[in-house]
């Protein structure tokens, strides 16, 4: 394993000179996400409605109503679900962990399906509905409450054990407990249920309101923040927990904010958008190789800029421009992803190259 400063340095050079042309695609990729669909509205029209101008009533409706919410989401829910497989990989060190390893999703899922089919078994799942205890917020918060009941269970569990293996084997089981049950209600719910479910298991970006939008965003944020403040124990848990702890940081209580940050990110995406799978394992793969760092000053960043980029591009496929075909995001978003996952196999990557703290 290098220890070389020099190289870190010259990685953060290459990342300040590359943001430019990384802000540039950025935003070009965002407004090709405003402008292709079903529906193409042309670029002068999209200029014109951003400047404050007037087109047809229809370009304004999908424009407002429909692209700009989707995008944003898009863009918020790939950083988010890069960053969170980031954290995964380093803090266990396993270049094939991912943002649901905890089993956060398995959680998010289980909310969902008892909120979407109880119906079918006892019926409350309309009694909701026709109360409007939840309105349309019902599955988003069906999904947090079983996201974050799965986090405090692990972070109970990682406050009695030391071993980062352990917590992983667990967060895995609980995966496997919840989607038994997942099986055990689908099997006894109605087509209409079992349908619906399904649908939100492809995963979408185009289900977030302008009144969810400040609530998904802020939460997001609220996990980059948090990201950021963490770059420099990551840097050292790359080079092992007795490393880190010898350079005095207090290795439990990073633990917990690591766990649940993640958690929070993969939640709170989980919840809005449905469990999107493989950005969170391809992207920070991606940014170690075109970055050539390992260096999480690096990393960080990049993970929320390429991460917002695949996610726009994936919903832009996703949506085939020009007709009525919507394809399942998940299915985009694992041809991106297999690839650079079997890339990784082949590959044997090791995290600690190049990297000093």
């Amino acid at each position: 394993m290098k220890l070389d400063g020099s190289d870190n340095g010259d990685s953060m050079r290459k990342f300040i000179l590359a943001l430019p042309l990384i802000a540039g695609f950025l935003v070009a990729v965002f407004l090709l996400d405003l402008m292709l669909g079903a529906v193409n509205i042309p670029p002068d029209a999209i200029l014109t409605i951003i400047s404050g101008g007037t087109v047809k009533a229809t370009w304004m409706n999908i424009f407002w109503d429909w692209r700009v919410p989707k995008a944003v989401t898009a863009l918020c829910a790939g950083g988010a679900l890069a960053l969170s497989g980031l954290l995964m990989q380093t803090f266990f060190r396993n270049p094939l962990a991912d943002p649901y390893i905890l089993g956060i999703s398995s959680g998010a899922s289980l909310g969902v399906a008892i909120i979407m089919m109880s119906a079918g078994i006892f019926g409350a799942g309309a009694v909701l509905a026709g109360l409007g205890i939840l309105g349309n917020m019902s599955i988003s918060v069906a999904a947090i409450i079983g996201a974050f009941a799965v986090l405090l269970l692990i972070l109970l569990i990682s406050s009695k054990i030391q071993s980062n293996m352990t917590i992983l084997i667990l967060g895995i089981m609980v995966s496997y407990m919840s989607g038994a049950i997942v099986t055990i209600l689908l099997q006894f719910s109605d087509e209409s249920s079992m349908h619906t479910y399904s649908l939100w298991t492809f995963g979408s970006f185009s289900g977030v309101t302008w009144s969810q939008l400040p609530i998904l965003t802020f939460l997001i944020l609220i996990g980059f923040l948090l990201s950021f403040c963490l770059v420099k124990p990551l840097n050292a848990l790359l080079l092992g927990e007795q490393y880190a702890e010898s350079m005095g940081m207090n290795y439990r209580r990073i633990r917990i904010i690591i766990i649940s940050t993640t958690a929070l990110m993969a939640g709170v995406v989980t919840a809005f958008c449905g469990p999107i799978g493989f950005l969170g394992i391809a992207i920070p793969h991606f940014c170690r190789a075109v970055f050539v760092s390992a260096d999480h000053r690096v990393l960080v960043p990049a993970c929320i800029l390429v991460g917002g980029i695949i996610a726009i591009v994936t919903d832009i496929i996703s949506r085939v421009p020009g007709t009525d075909i919507i394809l399942p995001l998940n299915a985009i978003t694992a041809l991106f992803g297999a690839p650079v996952v079997i890339w990784v196999i082949l590959r044997g990557t090791k995290f600690g190259r190049g990297v000093t703290t």
